[in-house]
């Protein structure tokens, strides 16, 4: 028997196969990826409450130990290179008019942070050797593989600090946010791997780097699709794995904004808990990315898997689902004045709990 309440994740395919419609066929089909995730999605997250259950033990059960949740993860990395590789192969063959093409790559920059790092980002949190290198597969694609490195033993040991590209401040614009983060977040990937060669007595320039590795396999990568599309389609794949990589750095703008850890006597910070990040139950948000708006639980349990991810009612909550609250972002005054009191509020609670 089909167990639907699984089926519901098969909901986040619609967009790459929007955006290979696009690719071929243009017109409005070129732009549904976008318009569905940042029109339909945020207005009928708005009409929809979010639900607070969390799943019961025998839920959590059958869950743990399904492995359509990880087939599905597998199926989309395998999709998302396909996606790539049909999309240079589009602009190469396709006439395409200017709004078609603006709209092919904005499809498949949408897949490249959806997908390509949102669904690395799951598999590189497992410990499994075949799952993190599909991790670094379908980082590949969107060309940010150096996330693979940072955001497990940086962001996720220095989250909702000042010592953390990836947390947001408080008053911070979204677009001053992305230069900062997006800099010292690939300073922090070379960082991290020097400091743990170093103390193994290895200089940095050694295979054993895991981010000079990952960047040679991207730039070989991006090498070996100019040779076999040409150097204009692989500019244009560029193009859409920097918005991918911006939609990414959008989402880690809204997750931790303002939220900040104590420090104790002794210089440490306290422990990460589910209120040092936005929580979103928004149920179309979810299902599309794989339960990673449940972040508060995600940073307190990083090795929990997508399916298992709980609701806290500690957890500071978001007034929107993730699409809503990315469109929200790009206008700074309408942010603050929507998430400063938020921030405010729940730092006061926090004091007084």
């Amino acid at each position: 028997m089909i167990n639907m309440s699984r089926l519901r994740y098969v909901a986040s395919f619609f967009f790459p196969i929007c955006a290979w419609l696009g690719f071929q066929w243009g017109g409005i089909w070129a732009w549904m990826s976008p318009l569905v995730a940042f029109g339909l999605v945020p207005l009928a997250e708005l009409l929809t409450a979010g639900t607070e259950a969390n799943l019961d033990d025998a839920g959590q059960a059958a869950a743990r130990d399904a492995r359509f949740y990880d087939w599905l993860l597998y199926a989309l990395v395998a999709l998302q290179w396909l996606l790539v590789l049909s999309f240079l192969y589009a602009v190469n063959t396709v006439e395409m008019s200017g709004l078609h093409l603006a709209g092919s790559v904005v499809s498949l920059g949408l897949c490249c942070g959806a997908f390509g790092i949102n669904v690395g980002h799951e598999l590189g949190h497992r410990p499994g050797r075949a799952d993190q290198r599909l991790a670094v597969a379908a980082l590949t694609s969107s060309l940010y593989v150096h996330f693979f490195v940072e955001h497990n033993r940086g962001h996720h040991a220095k989250v909702a600090t000042a010592e953390d590209p990836a947390t947001a401040r408080k008053g911070e614009t979204l677009y001053a946010f992305w230069l900062r983060s997006v800099r010292d977040s690939y300073r922090s990937a070379w960082r991290l791997e020097r400091e743990r060669l170093a103390r193994k007595g290895r200089g940095w320039l050694a295979w054993g780097n895991l981010t000079l590795r990952h960047q040679l396999l991207q730039w070989g990568v991006v090498i070996a699709l100019a040779a076999a599309f040409g150097l204009e389609a692989v500019g244009l794949f560029m193009a859409a794995a920097v918005l991918g990589f911006l939609m990414l750095e959008t989402v880690n703008y809204v997750e931790h904004y303002g939220l900040t850890r104590a420090a104790k006597d002794d210089g440490r910070y306290e422990r990460v808990r589910p209120v040092h990040s936005w929580n979103s139950n928004h149920p179309l948000g979810r299902v599309l990315l794989f339960e990673v708006t449940r972040h508060s639980d995600h940073h307190a349990h990083p090795g929990r898997r997508y399916p298992l991810l709980r609701h806290f009612d500690e957890a500071p909550q978001l007034p929107a689902g993730y699409p809503g609250m990315m469109l929200l972002s790009v206008v700074p005054p309408l942010f603050f004045r929507v998430m400063d009191p938020r921030v405010e509020r729940a730092l006061r609670t926090r004091q007084a709990a």
